[in-house]
């Protein structure tokens, strides 16, 4: 049976989570690590702010030594990790992240906590999270054959796009009722969870994880791959350019908003999170949209809703509630092509990638998707600031919209996952 005939049933990832037990451990603990580090992202800057009473230049240290590690590492841990056993790993990652949080209320009870520390503990537990998130983009392949991966992936991606949207809730709730250090001893314990889930997630099948590593290789070997397939070289390019493009379109966005049509900050945060809500739709519909179209020509259909329709943003002369309510709109459809493409793409890589060369992919394709991201935010001070935010905003949408071009090609367009074109082999 082919992917599109399992697509068929009424909910296939329900039916896999369902029937086969490792991967129902190995979705639980992605779930549950998925929550807690984005209660990280959002309780760390608390503790610096309101523990501390740091600066914003403090908060802006944290926030970026969190993110240092995918920037500085990606490729390097990609090609470390290639061939290691993934389960021990991302149970050592959880672990560690676990232990790394928990260390902070330990300090601050000792009233030994300082910006430093923190910064610390930041850089280390994003580094874990890096590599949780290497080896478990190539785990998935391991658990379930090829023609479930998009059911898999489904699963994955629902489950991430509800702790995205759940997360900060959470972690406002337990940092109201317990103070933003305590809190982070809840966060600790969502680590512990993963780490017994991942922990039980064996494989039914055998997997030989000891045949290959990064020993005699090149650190690149994991771009030329990329680079040299006609399927993948398309699929990088727009996730940089998309990325690239986000930054800039998002930070000038909230500006001219709130600041230029007089959107209230808490309607803004509101019309934005419609972003998730549409993502998590996405999740849920990809599937049958795959099943209909084929993968190839759904995630081009995706990038129509995710890429164009932010253009719509910055033409009305509106303000207020009523400019606030055009960005819900748009957030919330362009959320669901979002929630449509992540799932293709994950697809896409794990089903075209040899599996002995999934992590050290994983690891280049996270080091282009990240090293775009602060090339964006720069970009995007740089045009607010000659241009104004409204025509920055503008110009990151009209980016938006051209990085799906690269996507139109014969080779994304025919993709099929029983039918998958064979796998490039990485240059020297």
């Amino acid at each position: 049976m082919n992917v599109l005939e399992r697509m068929r049933h009424n909910d296939p990832s329900l039916g896999l989570l369902a029937r086969d037990r490792p991967f129902r451990y190995y979705w639980f603990g992605q779930t549950v690590s998925g929550v807690g580090s984005q209660m990280t992202v959002f309780v760390l800057p608390l503790v610096t702010a309101l523990a501390l009473d740091g600066s914003p230049g403090d908060v802006g240290l944290v926030a970026t030594t969190a993110m240092a590690p995918y920037l500085l590492f990606s490729m390097l841990a990609g090609h470390t990790l290639e061939g290691r056993n993934k389960r021990s790993i991302m149970i050592g990652s959880d672990l560690a992240q676990a232990l790394l949080l928990g260390s902070i209320p330990v300090a601050w009870a000792l009233d030994l906590l300082s910006v430093p520390l923190l910064a610390v503990v930041a850089f280390l537990s994003g580094t874990a999270a890096l590599m949780f998130g290497l080896v478990g983009f190539s785990y998935v392949p391991d658990l379930v054959p090829e023609e479930e991966l998009g059911a898999a992936n489904r699963a994955i991606q629902g489950s991430r796009t509800f702790a995205q949207i759940s997360a900060p809730g959470i972690g406002g709730i337990l940092v109201g009722a317990m103070g933003p250090a305590l809190a982070l001893v809840i966060d600790a314990l969502s680590y512990l969870a993963s780490a017994l889930g991942i922990g039980a997630a064996q494989p039914s099948r055998q997997i030989d994880e000891t045949h290959t590593t990064g020993q005699g290789t090149s650190v690149w070997d994991g771009l030329c791959l990329l680079f040299a397939s006609p399927l993948l070289r398309p699929l990088t390019v727009h996730a940089a350019l998309y990325n690239f493009a986000s930054q800039i379109f998002t930070l000038n966005l909230v500006l001219w908003a709130v600041q230029r049509q007089q959107v209230s900050v808490s309607a803004y945060g509101v019309a934005i999170g419609f972003g998730g809500v549409g993502a998590l739709f996405g999740t849920f519909i990809a599937l049958r949209i795959a099943d209909r179209l084929g993968i190839g020509r759904a995630f081009i259909a995706s990038l129509v809703l995710s890429c164009v329709v932010p253009l719509l943003t910055t033409v009305w002369a509106l303000t207020g509630l009523a400019l606030a309510v055009v960005i819900a709109v748009v957030m919330l459809v362009s959320g669901i092509g979002l929630g449509n493409a992540n799932i293709y793409s994950i697809t896409m890589r794990q089903s075209m990638i040899p599996r002995d060369q999934l992590t050290r992919s994983a690891g280049a394709y996270s080091q282009v998707m990240y090293g775009a991201i602060p090339l964006g935010a720069a970009s995007a001070g740089l045009l607010g600031e000659i241009l104004g935010t409204r025509t920055a905003a503008t110009i990151g949408a009209a980016i938006l919209a051209l990085s799906m071009l690269p996507m139109i090609t014969r080779s994304v367009l025919s993709f099929h996952v029983a039918k998958a074109p064979q796998p490039v082999e990485a240059r020297s």
